[in-house]
């Protein structure tokens, strides 16, 4: 697709962490073209190189530099508007650009759990995107939104799907040592993190909960099986590490369950989507991984990455997982949902 034809796109919270990685990652895109950067008021006008205090170890995109921002309103050339915005203020900004017909596609938190908005992991559960037809009558001027989990969920629920799918998750059981990038900018300060592990993250333990049902589950019904989360943040700079316990329906093996989990494809192969990684699940054999300096930018920070899959004595399985929490866990996983969302022919 040459560029003049590339669908323009918006950047909701441009300036913030996520809005940087999608900035970052629409670099260059073959499908998307970023035309216009939008945060709050008081970037409103500035140049991006001016308002963003840039912090991803990549150049900031030379197409970003001299863009200057725009306020959070409809009204401008994009048809998908993606939303990093804080939590605090996104829930009716993306509603009024769904309003005005734009497709929103959100990584914030306030329409995860709506019963008529997809929350979002194409190799899981594709199928939810059919609730989108309802929200463009909700909405009038067509528009919708689509959702991507919490960043610790989308390790969770990915690397639990083949499992789910295979022998029948009955309880689970999961605790997690998240990175500090996952609290955003400025983040934790380094006096609380130094030296230090946090075992609270707001809301966090909540999250993990309801969102891995609503993913696991169908369109209309999110899964029944019991779900316990302890969430700590840890000081490692990206990536989320997970220690999961589960019990299945049917019995199986590690062996078996690894199996599973290696063989793991991704129905939409077929449709092109830049983003899509080959495999969404790397097993590792080592017995010292995944580790986050190691493996998290495996599939170019799209692939979970999953290790340790052995007996646990009490629910019978259990395995450790990492994902790339502002990759796989938000950015990323927004720009693979809008490209399913044009494959499938919803823009």
């Amino acid at each position: 697709m040459s560029a003049d034809r590339r669908i323009p796109v918006a950047i909701l919270g441009a300036t913030g962490a996520v809005g940087q990685r999608l900035v970052s990652l629409l670099d260059g895109h073959a499908w998307f073209r970023v035309a216009a950067l939008c945060a709050s008021e008081r970037s409103v006008g500035r140049p991006y190189e001016e308002a963003a205090r840039w912090f991803l170890p990549e150049p900031m995109p030379s197409f970003a530099r001299g863009m200057d921002i725009l306020p959070c309103r409809p009204g401008f050339d994009a048809r998908v508007a993606f939303s990093g915005l804080d939590a605090s203020v996104a829930g009716p900004i993306e509603e009024e650009f769904a309003r005005a017909g734009c497709a929103v596609v959100s990584n914030s938190r306030n329409h995860r759990m709506d019963p008529g908005v997809p929350l979002l992991i194409p190799e899981v559960n594709a199928d939810h995107l059919e609730l989108i037809e309802a929200q463009k009558v909700k909405w009038r001027g067509g528009g919708f939104i689509v959702t991507n989990p919490n960043c610790s969920t989308v390790g969770l629920a990915l690397s639990a799907a083949p499992l789910h799918r295979a022998f029948g998750i009955e309880r689970l059981v999961v605790t997690t040592l998240q990175a500090i990038s996952g609290a955003g900018y400025p983040g934790v300060a380094s006096l609380d993190i130094l030296d230090n592990i946090i075992p609270y993250i707001d809301g966090e333990e909540e999250k993990m909960e309801s969102e891995t049902l609503k993913i696991l589950g169908s369109a209309n019904r999110p899964a029944s099986f019991g779900v316990s989360a302890q969430c700590h943040r840890v000081q490692v700079s990206d990536g989320h590490t997970l220690a999961v316990s589960l019990e299945t329906a049917q019995r199986t093996t590690p062996g078996e369950a690894t199996r599973v989990l290696r063989e793991f494809r991704s129905s939409l192969g077929s449709l092109g989507l830049p983003s899509l990684p080959e495999q969404p699940i790397d097993v590792r054999d080592e017995a010292d991984r995944p580790q986050p300096r190691l493996d998290r930018m495996s599939g170019r920070g799209m692939t979970v990455t999953v290790g340790r899959v052995r007996p646990c004595p009490v629910l019978g399985l259990k395995y450790a997982a990492l994902v790339h929490n502002t990759i796989r866990g938000a950015a990323g996983a927004s720009i693979l949902n809008a490209e399913v969302l044009k494959a499938k022919g919803y823009l």
